[in-house]
């Protein structure tokens, strides 16, 4: 079942009176539980496809339907509820709150979706435990190295077990260990909950394990493969 839907996708910048085509005509569709991996040199429109399809980022043109909703007509609090409920965002600059510590930062998404503090703890401490933070959870993100920030980023997505998840080179600043932890844990939730997996990503190791690699290259698909042959 398509899940995310992609039509003559375009993001133009004017920079300098410059014309940049940072997504230029794109196309292509999502299935249900997918594990992708959207790759790609700087510059090739990643991170601003990956911006659209989370409605963090407003289209020059064509159309993005996640989950049957065209996200260009969601607006203000409807558009943010829509997040809230669906979609679980890992950006590169990490986005955690400083005055709140790595448990607090982990569960705030479960906080504004009403869950209980049993549930909200629970489900905390395991993934913190599993990404190897468990005796940093009282930390603030000022304590914490950067790729031990990564690791909470990665934690508060996957906490409330969003329908999508769109990471953004979520395993830039990771040593192989912690890089492996992660992307298993994602893959566990991607087989058991269903849950649909972009990545905009540099890194071999996220290659190995998506089931699917999208080329972008001057903002167009150079290639689009999934991995049991079919293109």
């Amino acid at each position: 079942m398509k899940v995310i839907e992609i039509n003559k996708l375009n993001k133009i910048y004017n920079e300098s009176e410059v014309k940049v085509h940072a997504v230029n005509n794109v196309t292509f569709d999502i299935e249900e539980g997918e594990f992708t991996a959207i790759v790609g040199p700087s510059g090739s429109g990643k991170t601003t496809l990956l911006n659209m399809i989370g409605g963090l980022d407003i289209p020059t043109s064509g159309e993005v339907m996640v989950g049957g909703s065209l996200m260009s007509s969601l607006k203000g609090a409807d558009l943010t509820d829509f997040r809230l409920h669906n979609i679980g965002f890992v950006f590169q600059a990490y986005n955690l709150i400083p005055v709140l510590s790595a448990k607090e930062n982990t569960e705030f998404v479960m906080r504004l979706q009403g869950k209980s503090k049993k549930v909200c703890d629970a489900r905390t401490k395991e993934l913190l435990k599993a990404v190897g933070l468990g005796e940093r959870m009282n930390a603030r993100p000022a304590k914490l190295s950067g790729g031990q920030q990564q690791r909470v980023a990665v934690a508060r997505a996957l906490a409330s077990k969003p329908k999508f998840v769109l990471a953004d080179e979520p395993t830039a600043n990771l040593d192989s260990k912690s890089t492996e932890t992660l992307l298993d844990i994602m893959e566990k939730l991607n087989r058991e909950e269903n849950i649909t997996f972009i990545f905009s990503t540099h890194d071999a190791r996220v290659v190995k394990k998506a089931r699917r690699v999208i080329t972008l290259e001057d903002g167009k698909i150079l290639s689009d493969v999934r991995k049991n042959g079919g293109e």
